[in-house]
């Protein structure tokens, strides 16, 4: 009895039935009859338990439709935020127009392309690497004399360290030095002075900069894990004015 309805059904007939037999019951009733309403409570318990699993049969099936429900509207967003941002170099069918239109659809075009051109610089500024995570065979694969006690956990945690620090130094790099309260702007311009020719275009930290964003403790065994993700091919270290810079890859 699959269906919600008629498990319902038959678990109100039953209800019914045993409360005729508790209405009899005012007078003594035949051993039959005892068995029989000891019988109609066993099977109402069973239809109770198969009710629940309807009920709950049918609350994962309504969880599932709402979940696609969220999938077609994640891309109905997207096949919306596509129509309005084709860019302007596409071709597109041209209908019957005069002259001034074609300048002026022209002029409208070229509108729309600095201005995907502007948002493309803007995300260029904002976006910031981070280092990918160390993978368990990556882990396996170091020389365990370079591991040591570190585990897996403890490595991964150093990366996510590592880059809060490089997020949190380049949020204050891509911010215009006059928008910055005094300590940010001694950080901006310690963060300049840091860079080289070298580093233009790279993301990198100094111990510093870990010290400044993190609770880390940068010691001997942190160095240690530091050899671990150049032996992992995620830093390689640049020194040069008093400086070792921790450079991502």
């Amino acid at each position: 009895m699959s269906d919600l309805e008629d498990v319902s059904q038959h678990l109100h007939d039953r209800i019914t039935s045993l409360q005729r037999m508790l209405d009899l019951s005012l007078v003594e009733l035949p051993q039959n009859r005892m068995k029989k309403l000891g019988q109609e409570l066993f099977a109402i318990d069973r239809l109770l338990d198969e009710f629940e699993k309807c009920l709950g049969q049918r609350r994962e099936h309504l969880k599932h439709l709402k979940e696609l429900e969220e999938l077609f509207q994640e891309d109905l967003e997207g096949v919306q935020h596509m129509k309005d941002n084709i860019p302007a170099h596409i071709p597109r069918k041209k209908g019957p127009g005069s002259g001034k239109e074609a300048a002026a659809s022209r002029s409208d075009a070229a509108d729309v392309q600095r201005a995907q051109t502007e948002n493309i610089r803007k995300s260029s500024r904002s976006f910031i690497r981070e280092m990918e995570v160390i993978t368990v065979p990556e882990f396996e694969n170091i020389p365990q004399y370079m591991k040591g006690r570190v585990s897996y956990d403890q490595l991964n945690a150093a990366v996510s360290c590592i880059n809060a620090a490089v997020t949190a130094k380049y949020k204050v790099l891509h911010q215009p030095a006059r928008t910055l309260n005094n300590h940010a702007r001694k950080l901006h311009q310690r963060f300049k002075e840091q860079e080289t020719k070298d580093t233009k275009g790279q993301y990198f930290v100094v111990e510093d900069d870990i010290r400044e964003f993190t609770q880390t403790k940068v010691d001997k065994r942190f160095q240690g894990i530091l050899n671990m993700l150049r032996h992992c091919q995620r830093l390689r270290q640049l020194r040069g004015g008093g400086l070792t810079r921790y450079m991502l890859l």
